[in-house]
């Protein structure tokens, strides 16, 4: 009976600890300026890709490197990134030796997949997700809504709780929501520094939400 009471004083302590950290890592907004952002950038298949990717046109090379992270499957983001990274060159000299990468995970959901087996395969994602975001060590995670994102944004989260790096997650939801958010946004909306929407109605929702609404234009702030 002993041992029971200590192993439950031991979890909850554990708890508490892991809860306050997560606390102090998302209330953290002690940022050092700097000239210069490592930035990853989780795209998605289709429409999620040529949206961060026109809003990644309008960042300046501050933003430097860049690192991409895709689902293992997905070739034609791929695609779309490296001809994003050409043309970017192509049009200013002073991108033309940015470095970029792009890195693969596997996805979280596939389309139609049951919600049950879903669980197991973003579990697989996260595993494979944290010793990519501990190498990378980026200092902005952007996505905008694929189901990739999550496991990313858990892990870098993870980074800032285990005391490695705070690392600042900026959500940008789709341009498609209008009204709703989507399961990626409902989720994130509680660990992102910075929670954007793009539509008034949808604004209006959240406007008593802790989230701080803020343009698409993201200049560097930290």
């Amino acid at each position: 009976m002993v041992c029971v009471l200590i192993l439950a004083a031991a979890a909850g302590a554990v708890a508490a600890f892991l809860i306050l950290r997560i606390w102090v890592v998302l209330r953290s907004r002690d940022f050092t300026p700097r000239e210069s952002l490592s930035i990853l950038v989780v795209a998605g298949s289709g429409g999620h890709t040529t949206e961060i990717l026109r809003l990644l046109g309008s960042l300046s090379s501050a933003y430097s490197p860049r690192h991409y992270v895709i689902a293992d499957t997905d070739e034609m983001s791929a695609n779309k990134i490296n001809s994003f990274e050409l043309d970017r060159a192509d049009r200013d000299p002073s991108n033309m030796y940015t470095k970029y990468y792009i890195h693969r995970i596997p996805r979280s959901r596939e389309v139609r997949q049951s919600w049950p087996s879903t669980v197991f395969t973003t579990l697989h994602s996260m595993w494979l997700s944290f010793p990519l975001i501990h190498q990378v060590k980026p200092d902005l995670v952007l996505c905008n809504g694929p189901g990739t994102c999550v496991p990313i944004c858990v892990s870098a989260l993870l980074l800032g709780i285990l005391g490695i790096k705070k690392v600042i997650i900026v959500y940008v939801e789709s341009i498609c929501r209008v009204e709703t958010l989507s399961l990626s946004g409902k989720i994130l909306f509680h660990l992102s520094d910075y929670f954007i929407v793009q539509w008034p109605a949808l604004k209006e929702k959240r406007r008593n939400r802790k989230e701080k609404i803020l343009s698409c234009s993201i200049s560097v702030y930290i």
